[in-house]
């Protein structure tokens, strides 16, 4: 018997019938050459053999009493596979545009919580050698990263799976713990909940005032105004009071060009992925008049999680950025989008360590749960200024093939959750030298969804070619410069020539004095000594003095002998 995090149980608290907070994938698989099997069967059979590596499948939810605290996880002996594993087959011609809007249509019912929080679907009636897959498990189960974990225990690098260690025999859970057994967890969770949050108390004032509060003076004084770094986003369309019907629709971009644009931009990858959302929004928003001034801000949940933790729970949190939708030059709007990222993790930086994924939750249950609900039935959202216009994340997976149950995975579309104000969720997921994107949107806020994943591949394309405009000048200019060089004694040339024929001209030239050549050194001669260029750079010597006294005095004899005309 475990209890949940703060951070875990609070998707329990905020889940409404409009707000199922569970997330999912969708992944399409090659089938086996000369395949005849039953894929259904198969990845039951594969998922029953590796159900002890992932503790998820058999864990459930044990009520606390009158909801008075966070529940506690409890062994499920009696998983019902066939329950959590179905079949649906498609209706012909069936196209990825069909399995999008009953991927749709699933992701908007809640899961059972009486059982434990995942459901698998297995589709069929897809083109000869396809077959689907949509997975769909409650968020207070795991975050992004739980995923991965969860998929390296399903999933494998060969067409050949693995052989994996037997599970261990055991013995028979209580279906429900106990009202004291309850009761005593919730208690001694919440006094060691309390004790870290009062350690944690000093720190977290600090960054928080670092933050929030505007920077000191020359004088040491903080001036008075409004909280830095903390803006309200414009309203648009997609931040409204949601239902529970969901659209879904994917795009598939190639993972070297959209590094190829962060580079070209001196950005990450991340900051590519916000570009191209960026300017999809806008197209979208445009197309609809419905662009504000203001730029759209986006909600980037950020993992907290320690390098090398498996654990399938919720360590996550989330920052606000500019997307910089106000910009219309794709050049200038990635420039700002990186600007404004580079800040956003110099801030993480400093509040990662004190931001925490566990509280305090004696009565957390009543009161979140019945804020929710009075956020969701006012409809506040449709009133109120937005924290945030958009949720986008961007989840790292594998860059390999993977296989499950023999088929080769070609797709890693995630699926996410909206909730009331922030109607659209942008999630991205790397797999396989390709970033796929999965757009989830209420279907009231967002009916036309297919033309915002339209316009994704747009921006993409965009991007990729401002991208490679940013490095052409470069080589432009080197190449002019030298090219601007090299005319350079020409110039000086034909200007010498026009002076001298306009000297010809108005008769002013006059000859060249016969002791000049006779007294110049010759420039055939080898190079001059180190001694012999300093004294040349420096005063002349006696010997140069006389021999130029003596040119001089013949050139005015000569020019005496001259007859005037």
């Amino acid at each position: 018997m475990k209890q949940l995090s703060g951070l875990d149980a609070s998707f329990l608290h905020l889940e409404t019938p409009e707000m199922p907070m569970h997330v999912g994938g969708l992944n399409v698989f090659e089938l086996p050459k000369d395949y005849r099997g039953d894929f259904h069967e198969d990845v039951k059979a594969h998922i029953v053999s590796r159900m002890h590596l992932a503790s998820i499948f058999t864990k459930k939810l044990a009520l606390m009493p009158f909801d008075m605290a966070n529940p506690v996880w409890v062994d499920d002996d009696a998983v019902d596979i066939d329950y959590h594993i179905r079949k649906i087959t498609l209706p012909k011609p069936g196209t990825m545009a069909q399995l999008e809007t009953y991927v749709g249509r699933l992701h908007s019912s809640l899961l059972d919580r009486s059982r434990p929080l995942w459901e698998f679907y297995v589709f069929d009636g897809m083109k000869p050698g396809q077959a689907a897959f949509y997975s769909k498990i409650h968020h207070a189960a795991l975050d992004g990263k739980g995923g991965e974990a969860l998929a390296q225990a399903m999933l494998d690098i060969t067409p050949v799976p693995r052989t994996v260690k037997k599970a261990e025999p055991r013995h028979g859970a209580v279906y429900q713990p106990s009202v004291n057994d309850l009761v005593g967890a919730a208690f001694r969770n919440n006094l060691a909940q309390y004790w870290k949050l009062i350690k944690l108390l000093p720190a977290a004032a600090r960054a928080i005032g670092d933050l929030a509060l505007p920077a000191k003076g020359e004088d040491g004084k903080r001036p008075a105004g409004m909280l830095k770094n903390f803006k309200l986003g414009p309203k648009t369309p997609l931040n409204v009071a949601i239902t529970n019907q969901r659209a879904f629709s994917t795009v598939k971009i190639s993972l070297a060009e959209a590094r190829e644009i962060g580079k070209a931009f001196d950005g990450s990858l991340n900051d590519a992925v916000m570009a191209i959302c960026s300017g999809a929004l806008r197209r979208y928003l445009a197309s609809r008049d419905a662009l504000p001034d203001k730029t759209l801000v986006a909600a980037v949940p950020v993992s907290l999680r320690e390098e090398g933790n498996t654990e399938l729970n919720n360590q996550v949190s989330m920052m606000l950025l500019n997307l910089a939708t106000d910009i219309a030059d794709p050049r200038k709007r990635t420039r700002e989008i990186v600007k404004a990222s580079k800040a956003m993790k110099q801030t993480l930086k400093s509040v990662k360590s004190v931001m925490p994924t566990d509280f305090p939750s004696l009565g957390a249950p009543w009161l979140m749960s019945g804020l929710v609900s009075l956020y969701g039935r006012s409809r506040l959202a449709d009133k109120m200024a937005p924290i945030a216009n958009v949720a986008i994340s961007n989840v790292p997976g594998a860059n390999v093939p993977l296989y499950l149950a023999g088929a080769r995975m070609t797709t890693y579309f995630p699926v996410s959750i909206v909730v009331h104000g922030v109607a659209l969720n942008i999630t991205v997921q790397s797999y396989d030298g390709n970033l796929d994107f999965g757009l989830i949107a209420c279907r009231r806020a967002v009916p036309d969804i297919r033309d915002l994943a339209r316009m994704m591949t747009e921006s993409h394309e965009e991007l990729l070619d401002a991208a490679r405009r940013v490095a052409v000048p470069v080589e432009v200019k080197t190449s002019v410069a030298i090219k601007a060089k090299a005319p350079a004694p020409e110039k000086s040339t034909a200007l010498k020539a026009s002076k001298t024929a306009a000297s010809r001209k108005t008769g002013t030239a006059r000859a060249k004095p016969a002791s000049t050549s006779a007294t110049a050194p010759s420039r055939a001669k080898a190079p001059a000594s180190k001694k012999a260029k300093a004294t040349a750079i420096g005063k002349p010597s006696p010997a140069t003095r006389s021999a130029k006294a003596k040119s001089m005095s013949t050139t005015r004899t000569k020019r005496a002998q001259v007859p005037r005309q």
